[in-house]
């Protein structure tokens, strides 16, 4: 049970966490203190795989009509990806990534939004960032080495997503840890040090991945295990940098109520301290922000 006497516990666990100073979050002109003010990131996916049916774009002019609309509702970002991470699903070639995301980003970009490209494919995240994207949402480590180099080609962004793999198709078969963070920490300071020695000079933000890789017990344990990992979410800040979540649907628990998940998980992700939510439900989660920074217990 999420309590009082729990979360104060927690605190009490780790007080030399909770304050720890990030660093501002630079895309493009713009930077971003992201404890001043959350930044959000909106969800246009590409792929009729993807789980969460209202962020599909089924063309060029929807996609680029509903990055529009988010931005307008709120969202700093617009990621944009063409391919479902859900297991099973068709994997897409880098080609046809390509071919469906460019004039996506083209068109995203030439009416001012920020475009964010979510792959862990060199090649896809060449084509996107000469077309105009900014931010490149990196969902797997395999080849932290060419990405570096093109964020830093570009002078683009980079969100850092910790995946136990390659990458989010490419999972290790091994259970997460009841406490992942002390390895998570490990392996993050290592990457954006390796990030910031091969050029990458705009910001960095960190993604604890609660989405990726979770294979022991149930579904509803996975969800369990995510809402830990949110609260939890202050201890990676002493690396210095904003942490980003892409917020969970929790299908078991809300069921047909599911496109309100995103705004509770919110909630858990600002009591940990989160900076960056990604989100396919922007007004929801963009109230539920407002919320939790103007109200008090005084």
């Amino acid at each position: 049970m999420i309590s009082l006497r729990e979360l104060v516990r927690l605190a009490a666990e780790h007080p030399e966490d909770l304050d720890h100073p990030v660093a501002p979050f630079r895309v493009g002109e713009r930077v971003l203190d992201t404890d001043l003010r959350p930044s959000i990131m909106g969800v246009v996916n590409l792929s009729q795989d993807s789980w969460y049916r209202e962020s599909i774009a089924p063309s060029v002019e929807a996609a680029v009509r509903r990055g529009t609309v988010l931005a307008a509702q709120g969202a700093d970002f617009v990621d944009v990806g063409a391919e479902s991470v859900v297991a099973g699903t068709r994997r897409v070639t880098a080609e046809d990534q390509v071919r469906a995301l460019v004039p996506v980003v083209e068109g995203l970009a030439a009416a001012g939004v920020v475009v964010s490209v979510e792959s862990y494919e060199p090649a896809v995240v060449r084509a996107c960032l000469q077309a105009g994207a900014r931010l490149l949402n990196l969902t797997g480590p395999s080849q932290d080495a060419a990405m570096f180099d093109l964020a830093a080609e570009h002078d683009a962004a980079l969100v850092l997503c910790h995946v136990t793999g390659a990458n989010p198709r490419e999972l290790d078969d091994v259970a997460v840890a009841r406490d992942p963070y002390p390895a998570m920490l490990e392996q993050f300071a290592e990457r954006v040090a390796d990030a910031r020695g091969r050029g990458v000079a705009a910001g960095i933000c960190l993604d604890p991945g609660v989405g990726f890789g979770f294979t022991s017990g149930g579904s509803l344990d996975r969800v369990r295990h995510q809402a830990v990992v949110l609260l939890n979410s202050f201890r990676a800040r002493t690396l210095g940098l904003p942490i980003c979540h892409s917020l969970p649907g929790g299908l078991d628990y809300f069921e047909d109520e599911t496109r309100t998940a995103e705004g509770f998980f919110a909630v858990l992700a600002t009591l940990g301290g989160t900076g960056i939510y990604r989100t396919h439900e922007v007004p929801r989660v963009r109230a539920v922000l407002a919320a939790m920074a103007d109200l008090s217990v005084d």
